[in-house]
């Protein structure tokens, strides 16, 4: 029976997907225009006179665009219980996150918003069932590692980890096909919770697991090591993994071990701030993420060289160039607006609009003018580890301005699961896939500004260690691909093999 109402509510959703999936442009316009209309009489509304805006050329010259720094004034209103300051009326929760300057960031969930988060997770598996024809995991046990379901509230408005909010959303179809048990999920210390996530659902009908890659890596390597099997022998039901947040391909070749078999994998990219695309094509191992455009989110880009300039001149959708690498700005039916998420990322098509999520714009290493970006390192390391047939769990890439000896260079703290037999040569690797890549860091090399990069080897659990140290171990958190300074790798020095 679950079987057919997921079938005949997929085929459904796939018919009203088609409408904006076929026009594009003209859905983004209505939901510019709904936008404006429905928050006018806020108070940011008001500040930035929604209601003289007739175009999106008058938009731009009306609101700047802000990240959450330059929207907290508003947003620190809201949290004191104002209402109708950045959406009307107050809203349903707030994510909180981990912030920078401004300590813990409170993203504002409505009761418009929330609702796009949940139909957009369904969504992506609504539509892979339909395209790869395999409806055998509806019928078995869903886990999703996720934060603890349990919300403080402050001045009426809930206060809990995205991950935490959409627990309360699981439809009833499915609840009891849900793992790990409510009380479970609701355990604070990560590494006892991942061990009874283990006792409640070794020998359960496990069919789908979902999770950030590196927290589920912990999880099924205690698994492996506990049973003495690969997962696919612990759970030989299990069909699809679906991630989001980071990358799958530095962890690639680690989970295909550790399956032992192939497991169908399904990318998607949510955020506390929106839910913005999901994988619609599984033919191929491309994993490009439909940009989805019936979210009440009006997405304007910006230039990522451009912005790190200080240019913020932004574009519409409609002006999109492929192979761009684009910072991705928001307005939402949670009260953001011009809002800069942080995100980069490229085009792969624009019939239909499909991306790739290519890293963080604070996230990039330009110590020396190199302007070197987290697609460009994952994909060095990709081949790296393919062509020297090694597996990594986890790494980073700082710059080393003032080493003991030598020129300045690029550091990479790499915690391997096998350490290559010939480390110079898998150094070199890296090395000319960065070259290749980037051609301000082909200039420094050449011009002998830096040195090549040096590997350094971090003892496995290292970056575990380096998570529990700053109080980031479990849920939804990652470690930066690159920064532009020593902080996490001074940390990480004291976990050196």
């Amino acid at each position: 029976m679950k079987t057919i109402i997921t079938i005949l509510f997929a085929q459904l959703i796939k018919r009203r997907n088609q409408k904006w999936i076929s026009q594009p442009i003209q859905w983004q316009s209505k939901t510019f225009n709904k936008l404006l209309t429905s928050a006018s009489s806020t108070s940011f509304g008001q500040d930035h006179e929604f209601s003289k805006i007739s175009s999106y050329e008058d938009f731009k010259q009306r609101v700047p665009v802000r990240d959450y720094e330059g929207l907290k004034p508003y947003v620190d209103r809201v949290v004191e219980g104002e209402k109708n300051i950045l959406w009307p009326g107050q809203p349903l929760y707030f994510a909180k996150t981990s912030g920078t300057t401004s300590g813990a960031k409170y993203i504002p969930i409505t009761k418009e918003s929330i609702k796009t988060h949940i139909n957009s997770a369904r969504d992506a598996l609504l539509n892979y069932f339909l395209k790869t024809k395999n409806f055998k995991p509806i019928n078995g046990k869903h886990m999703f590692l996720q934060g603890s379901p349990e919300l403080d509230k402050q001045n009426g408005i809930y206060l809990g980890r995205l991950s935490g909010i959409s627990a309360h959303y699981i439809p009833k179809l499915f609840l009891n096909n849900r793992k790990p048990s409510w009380s479970t999920n609701c355990i604070d210390d990560w590494e006892e919770k991942v061990d009874k996530i283990i006792e409640e659902t070794v020998g359960e009908k496990m069919t789908i697991i979902a999770g950030i890659p590196s927290w589920v890596q912990m999880y099924f390597e205690k698994i492996v090591s506990n049973e003495k099997k690969t997962i696919s022998e612990v759970f030989p039901d299990l069909s699809l993994y679906v991630y989001g947040g980071v990358s799958y391909e530095p962890y690639r070749s680690t989970f295909d071990k550790l399956f032992g078999k192939n497991i169908d994998t399904l990318a998607t990219f949510p955020a506390s701030e929106g839910f913005f695309g999901y994988q619609d094509d599984f033919s191929s191992n491309q994993t490009d993420l439909l940009l989805l455009l019936n979210n009440d989110i009006f997405y304007e880009f910006i230039e990522s060289k451009n912005f790190l300039k200080g240019d913020y001149e932004r574009i519409s959708l409609k002006d999109v160039k492929l192979n761009v690498n684009y910072l991705l700005i928001i307005s939402t039916s949670a009260g953001l607006w011009a809002y800069n998420i942080g995100d980069t990322i490229k085009f792969t098509s624009i019939e239909p609009y499909k991306i790739i999520v290519t890293g963080r714009i604070k996230h990039f290493l330009s110590a020396f003018g190199e302007h070197v970006i987290s697609e460009e390192v994952e994909k060095a390391m990709k081949l790296a580890t393919a062509n020297h047939n090694v597996t990594i769990r986890e790494f980073t890439v700082a710059p080393n301005i003032n080493p003991k000896q030598g020129l300045p260079r690029h550091e990479w703290y790499v915690e391997f699961e096998t350490i290559p037999d010939d480390i110079k040569g898998f150094s070199a690797t890296l090395e000319k896939e960065m070259i290749s890549q980037n051609i301000y860091y082909k200039d420094l090399i050449l011009g002998n500004i830096i040195q090549p990069l040096d590997i350094v080897n971090v003892r496995k659990g290292g970056f575990n260690n380096y998570m529990r140290s700053v109080g980031r171990l479990g849920g939804q958190n990652k470690v930066p691909r690159l920064s532009n300074d020593r902080k996490i790798a001074d940390i990480l020095n004291n976990f050196n093999v």
